[in-house]
């Protein structure tokens, strides 16, 4: 058997064995005395219902209906969206449906061939075949100062209509959640990782959102002359600059001022606002966290106490 045949007989596999998971996802919004219509796709990961899809596809519905590959069409509750991942948790009004597996994000790797399935302009279950183009990717996300870590791009075609869909491994396996394209651009794809997916649908689940913790600041990073780092026993030369305290914030309450570097929180270094994002999870809520910020006369230690914070899409 040839490698083209070989390689064909995989990718129709995948094909055969995911595509009964993938949804068309459509919705209704509420436009004053009118609705609206809009639509994507999503995927089934439990046969008692669960799906996901795009935080951006349902956000803000008024009504969710899904269309399953055998024609049927059911209704769906948004469990719980997070404009922060662009990823959204479903319940289908159905059972023992046909579901795909999550897979390890972690373990892709570059040059790896890929299969995105989803419903683009309305085509239900379209297949289409690329590559990871690389890993670790960060997109602004819908909810201002956040952004999305550890992004997949590919190069396997998107459309408007394909988002929410899956990202398949070699095994058939769901490695991403299909959520931006580049317009005008070829071959500029982005896809959610399935472990950033995993840990979203856990709190969605238990908590109907993804609790994070707050510290009431803007920031922005910035470098340290190195041998001020040197002189501090910091790693690398680099921190987060405090360039507003909320007034009654926990950073207000902890001392925190502006013209503070904040380098260290709960132990781990800070050199980049997304450390400080991955640092404020729900596990730094409820507890007095150690704060180690850089000041003229040198470093001091706070003690805060983050709040959950509550996430408005732009």
């Amino acid at each position: 058997m040839s490698i083209l045949r070989a390689l064909s007989n995989e990718l129709a596999a995948i094909a055969d064995a995911v595509a009964p998971a993938v949804l068309h996802v459509g919705t209704l919004r509420s436009r004053g005395a009118r609705g609206e219509m809009s639509g994507g796709s999503g995927v089934v990961i439990s046969g008692d219902g669960l799906a996901l899809t795009n935080s951006h596809v349902v956000h803000g519905a008024v009504g969710v209906e899904t269309t399953l590959a055998d024609g049927r069409t059911l209704l769906a509750d948004v469990v719980g969206d997070d404009p922060a991942t662009d990823l959204a948790l479903l319940r289908l009004a159905g059972r023992d449906l046909a579901h795909a597996e999550l897979g390890d994000s972690n373990a892709l790797r570059v040059g790896e061939f890929v299969t995105a399935v989803g419903s683009p302009f309305g085509l239900a279950r379209t297949v289409t075949c690329g590559i990871v183009s690389a890993l670790g990717r960060t997109l602004a996300s819908r909810v201002a100062g956040r952004a999305i870590e550890g992004v997949i791009q590919t190069d396997a075609p998107l459309n408007p209509g394909n988002s929410g869909g899956p990202l398949l491994s070699a095994e058939g396996r769901v490695v991403g959640i299909n959520t931006a394209i580049v317009q005008f651009a070829q071959g500029l794809c982005f896809a959610v990782p399935s472990n950033t997916a995993a840990f979203v649908v856990g709190e969605l689940a238990s908590h109907g959102r993804v609790r994070r913790a707050w510290l009431g600041i803007g920031a922005e990073e910035v470098l340290l002359p190195r041998s001020r780092a040197t002189e501090l026993g910091l790693a690398e030369p680099r921190g987060v600059a405090v360039r507003s305290v909320q007034p009654g914030s926990p950073a207000a309450k902890a001392g925190v001022a502006v013209g503070d570097i904040l380098v260290e929180l709960d132990g781990a270094g800070l050199r980049t606002v997304a450390d400080l994002h991955r640092a404020l999870g729900a596990n730094a809520l409820g507890r007095e966290l150690r704060l180690v910020v850089v000041r003229r006369a040198g470093s001091v230690a706070l003690s805060i106490a983050p709040d959950e914070l509550r996430l408005e899409p732009r």
